[in-house]
C-alpha cells in the first residue's frame, strides 16, 4: 500500500486557526485544528519535540474519517504558535494551555494521545485530572526519566553552551540527527517539512529553553509516573523498539510496570525509530483508530 504523504507545513497551517489562551504567565497565542465532526468522540493530540502537531497531519485525516472530533495544536514555543525570546517554558505550563484550550474549544472529556515532549504534558494532566482523559495513547517518550538517553545534539544544547550552539544547528544537521533515530525511511520533503516548522519565526534558537523539560521529568517524577501507571482508563503503548531515545529498553519496564495496557510494538523490519507517526503514518493511524474506536 502506497505510504501516505504529509501535506506541506503551509497547507497543514491553512487548515487551522491561532487563538489566545492563559497560562501561568499571562495570555498567549497557540496555532490550534480541529478536524471531524463537531459532535464526534473528541481525541486530543500532543506532539513532541522540536518539531509541531504538523507530525500528526499523516494520522488526523483518518481518524476524522472515522468520526473522531480530533483537536491538535502547536505547544508554546513550537511550530506556529507564540515563541517569546526570553521565556521560562515549562511543562506544567504547557498543561495550563492544553486546559485552556480545551476550555476555549468547549472539549470536556477526551481520549489523549501523547508523543515525545508531549508524554510528559499529558503524565501532568493526568496527573491533574485522570478522569477528563476517556482513554490513553503514548507514543515513543521519555515516560521514565532514569531510561531516557537524549542524542548527542540535545546533550550539548541542553548545556551552558546550548544559547550559542543554536546558531549552528542547520537543515542539514536536523536530518542528519533524524537519520539517527529513525527506524524507516521517510522522505527528504518530509524531513523539510518538518525543519521549516521547527525553524518558523526563529524556533530553533529555543531549544536550550524547551529543553528544560529534561530537568522538569526529574523534578516531577514522584508524580508523573504514579499517573501514568495508575491510570485507570484504557491504555495504549504504540512504540518504535528501534528508538535510541525511548525505544524498546522502555518498553521491558512498561510491559512490567503496566500490565494491564495494550503494547503494540512495531518491529516489522525494518522496526520503527522514535517518531512512529511519522515513519509507519499508516499502520499508526489504523492502530489508533482502532483502539479509539473500541467500546
Amino acid at each position: 500500500m502506497p505510504r501516505t504523504a504529509m501535506p506541506t507545513g503551509a497547507r497543514w497551517a491553512e487548515g487551522g486557526n491561532r487563538i489566545t489562551v492563559r497560562g501561568r504567565t499571562g495570555p498567549h497565542t497557540l496555532f490550534v485544528r480541529q478536524d471531524g465532526p463537531a459532535d464526534g468522540p473528541p481525541v486530543t493530540l500532543v506532539h513532541g519535540f522540536p518539531t509541531s502537531s504538523h507530525d500528526w497531519s499523516p494520522t488526523v485525516p483518518r481518524l476524522a474519517a472515522r468520526g473522531h472530533r480530533v483537536t491538535t495544536f502547536d505547544l508554546l514555543g513550537f511550530g506556529h504558535s507564540d515563541k517569546p525570546r526570553r521565556h521560562a517554558y515549562s511543562v506544567l505550563e504547557q498543561a495550563d494551555l492544553v486546559e485552556d484550550v480545551w476550555r476555549v474549544l468547549g472539549v470536556g472529556d477526551t481520549a489523549l494521545v501523547a508523543h515525545d515532549y508531549g508524554v510528559s504534558v499529558a503524565q501532568e494532566l493526568l496527573a491533574r485530572d485522570p478522569a477528563r482523559i476517556t482513554r490513553m495513547a503514548w507514543l515513543n517518550g521519555g515516560l521514565y526519566p532514569d531510561l531516557h538517553r537524549p542524542v548527542r545534539v540535545q546533550r550539548l544544547l541542553h548545556g551552558p553552551f546550548g544559547p550559542l550552539l543554536t546558531h549552528a544547528v542547520t537543515e542539514r544537521g536536523f536530518r542528519a540527527t533524524m537519520r539517527r533515530i529513525l527506524g524507516r525511511s521517510v522522505p527528504d520533503g518530509d524531513l523539510h517539512e518538518m525543519w521549516e516548522n521547527v525553524c518558523h519565526d526563529g524556533g530553533r534558537l529555543l531549544a536550550p529553553r524547551l529543553l528544560r523539560y529534561i530537568d522538569e521529568r526529574r523534578t516531577h517524577q514522584e508524580r508523573w509516573i504514579p499517573a501514568l501507571e495508575g491510570y485507570g482508563g484504557p491504555t495504549l503503548f504504540l512504540w518504535g523498539p528501534a528508538d535510541p531515545i525511548s525505544g524498546a529498553h522502555v518498553l521491558a519496564r512498561i510491559r512490567r510496570r503496566v500490565p494491564s495496557a495494550t503494547v503494540v510494538e512495531l518491529s516489522d523490519p525494518p522496526a520503527v525509530g522514535h517518531y512512529p507517526q511519522i515513519e509507519a503514518p499508516d499502520e499508526v493511524a489504523a492502530h489508533l483508530a482502532r483502539f479509539l474506536g473500541a467500546a
